[in-house]
């Protein structure tokens, strides 16, 4: 019997898809490192990559209009997985889902080598590019990306096209960061002219269950 695996789960008010375990970087703070799954979900390792007839089922299973936003955002870089999470995106919009996020390290352009922004036009309304750091040394050594030096500049690009196709772009950061990177990053966002979330540290994400 094939085991379940956890494609759909709610945080709050809203419902979070986990389509993928492939990324490109090694944060050192990645909540993978630290435990199973996210705010007491079943455990988010995947067996295998879920097909489109296996999200379609797990969103089945749920009251869409019960959640506030849909996030793709689980234990990897949703947009390794772009073309399902397009053709995702818009069974969700077919079905009356007014709010898409993606939650991403913004390296799509590199994972795919073309520019990929323009995929999210119509489907996609928030998108939260993790900018981790405020400077690219720093960016450097805590996300560890595979691609090197290159990510940085990419990362910025990859939300810079995101405003011409995306209503609402910005970036994150956690508060936990030294208030000279918290100072830096606020700067780098003004910028580039993103808006940039400073989240609280929450050790709740981390918590296993049971």
């Amino acid at each position: 019997m094939q085991k379940a695996m956890t494609i759909a789960y709610a945080v709050g008010k809203n419902l979070y898809l986990n389509i993928t375990n492939r990324c490109p970087c090694a944060c050192t703070f990645c909540i993978r490192t630290m435990c199973d799954g996210a705010y007491g979900s079943d455990p988010l390792w995947l067996d295998h990559e879920p097909s489109m007839e296996e999200i379609r089922a797990a969103l089945d299973k749920e009251d869409l209009s019960h959640y506030q936003e849909v996030v793709f955002c689980g234990f990897g870089e949703p947009t390794e997985r772009l073309e399902t999470l397009c053709e995702t995106a818009k069974l969700l919009k077919a079905r009356g889902v007014k709010t898409i996020r993606i939650n991403t390290n913004g390296l799509s352009d590199l994972i795919h080598g073309r520019k990929t922004a323009a995929d999210l036009k119509g489907l996609v309304d928030i998108v939260s590019v993790s900018l981790n750091a405020g400077t690219e040394a720093e960016y450097l050594k805590v996300t560890r990306p595979k691609y090197g030096a290159a990510a940085y500049p990419a990362m910025q690009q990859f939300a810079l096209d995101c405003k011409q196709y995306v209503p609402q772009v910005m970036f994150s950061v956690v508060d936990i960061l030294p208030k000279p990177e918290l100072e830096a990053a606020q700067q780098l966002a003004d910028r580039l002219g993103i808006h940039l979330r400073i989240r609280q540290f929450d050790d709740a994400a981390t918590r296993r269950n049971g």
